[in-house]
């Protein structure tokens, strides 16, 4: 028997219904017109293996609070409290949470792609190559 007060999927249940979630289809209809940024919080390695959506913007769940934060060192310039964001991950558990976190820190349109990469790449979704980057040179 678990010791935790509260399970993973727990935490996932409640950031949905504190969150926006919305489907591969108004996601469609979102970026068609332009002022949606998809965020793919995935880790990078299941990104470069399964491919993502075009135009989206990673974020890793491990840094999307300090990426997210003007005032970190790892500010990533695409983020603004503004805009709105669609967060995805392979099935939607890590974007409820972190959807549910950007909101939590001021971001005023944020929600996440219910059923993940994995519903948009069931609906016959765009998917683009992410190559790795040589980190060598």
């Amino acid at each position: 028997m678990s010791t935790l007060e509260r399970s993973a999927w727990g935490l996932v249940e409640e950031a949905e219904r504190d969150v926006e979630s919305i489907s591969v289809e108004t996601l469609e209809a979102e970026l068609a017109e332009g002022e949606t940024i998809a965020l793919d919080i995935r880790d990078i390695r299941e990104v470069w293996i399964e491919r993502s959506i075009p135009d989206a913007e990673h974020a890793p769940r491990g840094m999307i609070e300090f990426w997210a934060d003007p005032e970190t060192d790892y500010y990533k310039d695409f983020f603004d409290p503004d805009r709105r964001y669609v967060l995805y991950c392979n099935e939607a558990g890590r974007s409820a949470l972190a959807a549910k976190r950007l909101a939590e820190m001021g971001y005023t349109d944020v929600a996440h792609l219910d059923g993940g990469f994995t519903a948009w790449q069931e609906s016959g979704g765009d998917v683009v190559d992410v190559p790795q980057k040589d980190y060598k040179s």
